[in-house]
């Protein structure tokens, strides 16, 4: 199978980022897909103007593609922040007041996938202190991903990039989900299941594949070394996706790589057009 049966999305923070945001739906759609995602694309505000919501959804709706997954607001990223919502103090209540603004913005485009980076540790502050501030930060966003359909997406970083970063293994960020879901019954919370992440920390990739697909809500991709498009690493990134696939998971994959120093449009012919566009 390869990569002919998979659902790709573009992820519009990390790709075509040579164009200013309102650009990069069209330029995606221009490119072949059909869908994308985003990062929180205000890193400076957690709740902007209307106008500013308003212009990027417009920017989704006239490229004719589907935003199929949104983070909610994440601090400086990219930057050195790695989420804010076990961040005592300012970055937790941002985290906060971002939670139905996100939510909204993502229902009125029919997005289904929320993902909540947990944030990085703190000097001087208890670790068990973040995490009680954490669980409730997520109790609060998988209540609102309930309220419009979707589902709440708790991902892993690697440690050699985040090494600030607590949940850097598949292990670690599933028993987060796993809480989260214990707490509010709602069963919505959801592994994100990056490739690359995963890799960079050394995990047995088709072991992670067979123990935590059914739990997984999502698949980011992109080869290693070097966080570049497939086939620029060594990653088996087509056999891998086919395990995903055996393994039950039918949900998207988004490309969340770096085009390098070439346009972004030209950094997929490592995928026929014609498996660009979601079927």
């Amino acid at each position: 199978m390869g990569f002919a049966e998979q659902r790709f999305n573009v992820n519009l923070s990390i790709l075509f980022t040579e164009l200013p945001l309102l650009e990069r739906p069209a330029a995606a759609a221009a490119a072949g897909f059909s869908a994308v995602e985003l990062w929180w694309p205000w890193v400076d505000s957690p709740t902007p103007e209307r106008s500013e919501l308003d212009a990027l959804k417009r920017a989704i709706e006239d490229a004719g593609v589907r935003l199929t997954g949104l983070n909610f607001y994440a601090g400086q990223l990219p930057g050195p922040d790695r989420g804010a919502l076990s961040v005592p103090g300012a970055e937790s209540e941002r985290f906060r007041a971002n939670i139905d603004v996100a939510a909204g913005f993502a229902r009125s485009l029919g997005c289904t996938a929320l993902n909540a980076l947990y944030g990085n540790r703190v000097d001087g502050v208890d670790p068990a202190e973040q995490d009680a501030l954490a669980l409730e930060n997520l109790t609060l966003a998988a209540r609102a991903a309930d309220r419009i359909g979707a589902v709440l997406l708790i991902e892993a970083l690697n440690e050699p990039e985040s090494p600030r970063y607590p949940l850097v293994s598949a292990p670690a960020a599933v028993e987060v989900v796993d809480r989260v879901n214990e707490a509010t019954g709602l069963g919505n919370a959801r592994f994100l299941m990056d490739l690359y992440h995963l890799s960079m920390n050394g995990e047995d990739l088709p072991s992670v594949i067979e123990r935590y697909a059914a739990r997984t809500g999502h698949v980011q991709i992109a080869d290693n070394p070097g966080r570049g498009a497939p086939g620029t690493g060594t990653l088996p990134l087509a056999d891998l996706l086919d395990r995903l696939r055996k393994a039950g998971y039918d949900g998207w994959v988004g490309l969340e790589y770096k085009a390098g120093d070439r346009p972004s449009g030209d950094a997929f012919g490592w995928l026929p057009v014609e498996q660009r566009a979601a079927r």
